[in-house]
């Protein structure tokens, strides 16, 4: 755990004597008089006394110790639940995306199929007018597939925060392979919002990596640690746009939320829900669809 995350700077590590001096100036000086020689040895009484006050120091170092570790502790897995959440060895699901926006509304019909961090392959099956467009990602190159023209375009770096099909997700959100865990920095946070059944986790990129964001402020449900919402915000710390979860459904073994709202900040009115309507993980995927074979293929 980097010093970004330790949970309370003033807590000492077990054996930390350096409050020593101070709270021992409170103690009663013995006189000079009565004070026992060095090499005599104390009575029973006082050996008893002194063992016990051992005993309760040690006692008292050990739980501080364990507690700051076990703190530290929860907040990583708080953490690395979030990050594995949607995430697989491999994945397929049916996806419906509803486009919101002041003037116009549309729904979009997907399909999708991911391996690891790295591959992402989508088909779009509906409406009409989109019916063949496909994404694939292969690491950090994304193509599109227009099937009307018959065309693959290469998406530019440039272009990776341009909107995906319209949406408030952007081409960037596809492709980015950063892991919560290992990517950035994080700590137990308490927001002027927060309520008593949520954890909140705050959220920094590390330096040096192609990160967007600037923080990322998650909450979570406490008990079931299932998100509620995540909040974006760019470089300068203004809010860019935030994801609710809800309707937490099970597939298979995993239980997740269903429905991701994304609402951008500074776009009223508009917003995209995505819906899962089915997800499986972690079963076998040929290697094929994630090719540019497929991706003109229509399969």
């Amino acid at each position: 755990m980097t010093p970004d995350n330790q949970t309370n700077p003033e807590r000492r590590a077990p054996g930390d004597t350096s409050n020593q001096s101070r709270s021992g100036a409170n103690c009663r000086r013995i006189p000079s008089d009565v004070r026992r020689g060095a090499h005599e040895t104390p009575p029973p009484w006082r050996r008893k006394k002194n063992s016990r006050a051992v005993l309760l120091a040690a006692g008292i170092a050990l739980i501080l110790g364990f507690g700051w570790k076990a703190k530290a502790q929860d907040l990583r897995e708080v953490v690395k639940k979030m990050d594995e959440l949607y995430r697989a060895d491999t994945s397929f699901s049916e996806v419906e995306m509803e486009i919101v926006t002041p003037h116009w509304k549309r729904t979009l019909c997907m399909k999708v199929w991911t391996q690891g961090k790295s591959k992402t392959f989508i088909r779009i099956l509906s409406p009409p007018r989109e019916e063949g467009i496909a994404t694939l990602r292969l690491g950090n190159e994304m193509w599109n597939y227009l099937p009307r023209a018959n065309k693959v375009i290469k998406i530019p770096p440039s272009m990776m925060m341009s909107s995906w099909m319209g949406s408030d997700f952007t081409n960037d959100d596809l492709v980015k392979e950063f892991t919560l865990l290992d990517d950035f920095t994080y700590r137990f946070a308490a927001p002027a919002e927060a309520e008593p059944d949520r954890l909140y986790v705050a959220m920094t990129p590390r330096e040096g990596l192609p990160i967007v964001w600037g923080k990322i402020l998650a909450a979570i449900g406490k008990d079931d640690l299932i998100p509620v919402w995540d909040k974006y915000f760019n470089e300068k710390g203004q809010l860019v746009r935030t994801i609710h979860f809800r309707d937490v459904k099970r597939f298979g073994s995993r239980l997740i939320p269903s429905v991701m709202e994304v609402t951008p900040q500074n776009k009223e009115g508009q917003k995209t829900i995505l819906r899962y309507l089915k997800a499986e993980f972690n079963f076998h995927l040929s290697a094929q669809i994630f090719s540019l074979r497929n991706l003109q293929s229509g399969n």
